[in-house]
């Protein structure tokens, strides 16, 4: 390891194994410069590490400033070594610098599209880089995957159970950069085909940093890198070589900051190629080296009690001691997590492996999120929706909220606002939950509020729209409009602007909308921009917006979809039904919200005109009956009457079962009241050939699938009464042959599973 003046310490990024023991050897050694693996543009923001406001875990951001999609992120956290080695330095008074190949390098030399944050990039390796946009991923498994192949030299089929055994419970850092080192040296003399360029030159400006430290007149030398480029980096050699493979690199330039980031952005699941598996536990057991097991296990029986599970304090001690046998079993110093596993889901959880989802999503990865210093270098867009959040008492969290909004009320009103000009500008901080239970009137909002890392990025993207969020909003409202492809597209702009507060906005969206419909021929776009606009309409005064503006555009639409509808709904196929069905439905929205008499008579006499017209999709007619039905303007003679004729014999299967797919769409309440279509349905059934039944099952299988178990328990409750004396035996014909007792007994169990009415046990 060491070649004096030069120590080189070859680390996992995230590792507080590693990290303890660097930080013990660097005790011992004491040197005066530390190098680390790092992008060289983020000297100007490395004295924030001081700072006492800076909690990780956080990450650097380096990004173009005229393209921020363009951008790298470094990571880092308490327990990575990288982390560790900046503060030893700052505690000592020492310089520390970063060495990896800069940024303003790299982001150059990748092409338009390799760069764009939002794609998924190739998988990091474990030991090459600690940023988020990785390198090329060469085929070699040992390049691939360092820990891996170690792990799988070793006969581990687990990787991180192999280092969890090797480095986290070793007790002796005494050798073990010296062991990484030797390791790192044989795997890579064992790797198959060149080394991937950008990995050549990574490591060529590395040793060119070291040689210009050396020149400086440093003593004491202390390089911490991937492990994997240790032993490229402990004999640095001739300078020549490396300076050809270097000269004349483009750059671009760049800006950096830090961001704060999050423990489920450092796990491996979130895509993170450098990231570790459970870093929750890992920052557990950085923090507690010398009482993790028993702290594990009652932050776990938290966990579990606050989810309204049992987990007592007998249990807890029963599960530590099952933690300890396992691992003396094991031939192990002291439990992992594999051992805790076991332990907490055999004690506390029963044997039932469900909670220990929880577990690994709450304690085992953790919602951790990081704080960076005010003074850290930001976008004006992001200082104003700082000022915003702090003003709105807004508090960004890794953690799912839900947030709870009335809009009678300023602040309710203030936040809504905020959250709506945020999502116009691309960045997702909030969901409007519209799955919440309400219950208190159209009032009241329900948002889901989670702060991703990448929202930072969003945020220097959103840049060029302007410095405030309102008028950064205003302006990407005014672009969209431009681009917007079509009427539906306008129309939930306009809901999305009114809704963020932006009357100038308004006033542009509502311009095109006026436009385009003029233009627009595709009657279901048309019908699909009413919703959007009824709600505009409806709630529109609760924002002060003014939604008389709309009536006159609704009117002007529906007036052209009653006029075409029948029309357009002749000669369809099973895809265009569909989507006419759908489009029909967001008429019917329209008029729920709205109360229009004219319109809702006119779309009436509309409805009456497709249930009677042959040409006309079953789906279709079926969804008419249905949408009167709910109306109120469909009796139920005139339903058994359409009913009969929709699935009498000389219509064709398919047809037929397009009608009752129609019909069933929807809650199925409505229907258990009314037996006309019921036996029209039975009878229908019972006349059909083998066949033709045989061809008609999936769809009909398919129309009840839509509706929960009990509504089809209830429904196969009502046939079968339908049929009974009780019922008037309606579900038969006078003329139909006697039935076979035994052989329907057992043809019963058959049909009563394929329709999903059999009874529990």
């Amino acid at each position: 390891m060491t070649t004096s003046p030069l120590t080189v310490f070859g680390v996992r990024h995230h590792g507080p194994g590693c990290a303890r023991a660097l930080r013990a050897v660097l005790e011992r050694l004491e040197p005066d410069l530390v190098l680390v693996e790092g992008p060289p543009d983020a000297a100007p923001v490395a004295p924030l590490l001081a700072d006492p406001t800076m909690r990780p875990p956080v990450a650097l951001l380096i990004y173009r400033p005229e393209q921020p999609r363009q951008a790298a992120f470094y990571p880092f956290t308490s327990f990575s070594p990288e982390w560790q080695a900046l503060l030893y330095a700052l505690a000592r008074r020492i310089p520390a610098r970063f060495m990896d190949l800069p940024q303003a390098v790299q982001l150059a030399r990748r092409v338009a599209g390799e760069t764009d944050i939002d794609e998924a990039p190739p998988p990091a390796t474990e030991a090459d880089s600690a940023a988020v946009p990785v390198r090329e991923a060469p085929p070699d498994p040992a390049r691939e995957d360092p820990i891996g192949a170690l792990a799988q030299a070793a006969g581990y089929s687990d990787r991180e159970l192999w280092w969890e055994h090797q480095i986290e419970q070793r007790q002796d850092a005494e050798g073990l950069f010296e062991g990484i080192l030797e390791a790192m040296s044989a795997l890579r003399d064992a790797a198959s085909g060149p080394a991937p360029e950008e990995e050549g030159l990574r490591e060529a400006h590395m040793r060119q940093i070291i040689r210009a430290a050396r020149k400086e007149g440093f003593a004491r030398i202390a390089v911490v890198c991937g492990a994997w480029h240790a032993p490229a980096l402990a004999n640095p050699g001739p300078a020549a070589p490396d300076a050809a493979l270097l000269k004349g690199l483009p750059k671009v330039v760049v800006t950096a900051t830090w961001v704060p980031w999050t423990n489920a952005r450092l796990s491996t699941r979130s895509g993170y190629g450098a990231g570790i598996t459970s870093p929750g536990w890992y920052e557990h057991i950085w923090q507690y080296a010398g009482s993790a097991t028993g702290r594990w296990v009652t932050r776990a029986a938290r966990l579990m009690r606050e989810a309204g599970l049992e987990a007592s304090p007998a249990s807890v001690i029963e599960a530590v001691r099952l933690a300890d046998t396992l691992a003396a079993l094991r031939g192990l110093p002291q439990p992992g997590l594999t051992d805790l596993r076991e332990a907490i889901q055999s004690v506390l959880g029963g044997g039932d492996p469900a909670p220990m989802a929880l577990i690994r999503d709450r304690l085992e990865i953790g919602d951790r999120l990081g704080e960076v210093p005010a003074g850290a270098p930001t976008v004006p867009l992001a200082q104003d929706l700082a000022a915003q959040q702090r003003r709105l008492r807004l508090k960004p969290s890794a953690e799912i909220t839900t947030l709870d909004l009335d809009l009678r009320q300023e602040l309710g009103r203030v936040r809504s606002r905020l959250l709506y000009r945020l999502k116009l500008l691309g960045v997702e901080w909030g969901v409007p939950d519209r799955g919440a239970i309400r219950g208190l009137g159209t009032f009241h909002e329900f948002w889901r509020l989670q702060w991703q890392p990448e929202l930072s990025l969003a945020l220097v993207e959103a840049c060029l729209w302007g410095t405030t969020i309102e008028a950064a909003a205003e302006a990407r409202t005014e672009r969209l409009a431009t681009d917007a492809a079509d009427l539906p597209a306008l129309t939930e702009l306009l809901d999305l602007t009114v809704l963020a507060g932006l009357p100038a906005g308004v006033d542009r969206v509502l311009a095109r909308v006026a436009e385009r419909a003029a233009l627009s021929a595709d009657l279901r776009h048309l019908m699909d921009a009413l919703p959007p606009l009824a709600r505009v309409a409806r709630y529109g005064d609760v924002r002060g917006a003014g939604g008389e503006r709309m009536q006159p555009i609704i009117e002007s639409l529906f007036e052209r979809i009653a006029a075409g509808l029948i029309g357009a709904c002749a000669s369809l196929d099973d895809d265009a039904a569909e989507a006419m069905a759908d489009s029909m439905a967001h008429v019917r929205e329209c008029l729920d919200l709205l109360d229009l008499k004219e319109q809702q008579v006119a779309w009436r006499q509309v409805l009456h005109g497709l249930i009677e017209r042959e040409g006309v999709h079953g789906l279709v007619r079926g969804w008419a009956c249905r949408l009167l039905l709910e109306a109120r303007a469909l009796e139920a003679p005139e339903l058994q009457r359409l009913a009969g004729l929709a699935l009498s014999p000389v219509t064709p299967a398919p047809q037929a079962a397009a009608w009752v797919t129609g019909v069933l769409r929807g809650s199925g309440l409505l229907l258990l009241n009314q037996d006309g279509p019921w036996r029209a349905l039975d009878a229908w059934l019972r006349a059909l050939d083998p066949d033709i039944f045989t061809a008609a099952l999936p769809l009909l299988r398919r129309a009840f699938s839509g509706f929960e178990a009990p509504e089809r328990r209830k429904m196969g409750e009502k046939v079968a009464f339908l049929g009974t004396e009780g019922g008037k035996g309606g579900g038969g014909d006078a003329g139909a042959p006697d039935l076979d007792p035994q052989r329907v007994a057992l043809v019963l169990p058959v049909l009563a599973r394929i329709l999903g009415l059999e009874r529990s046990p």
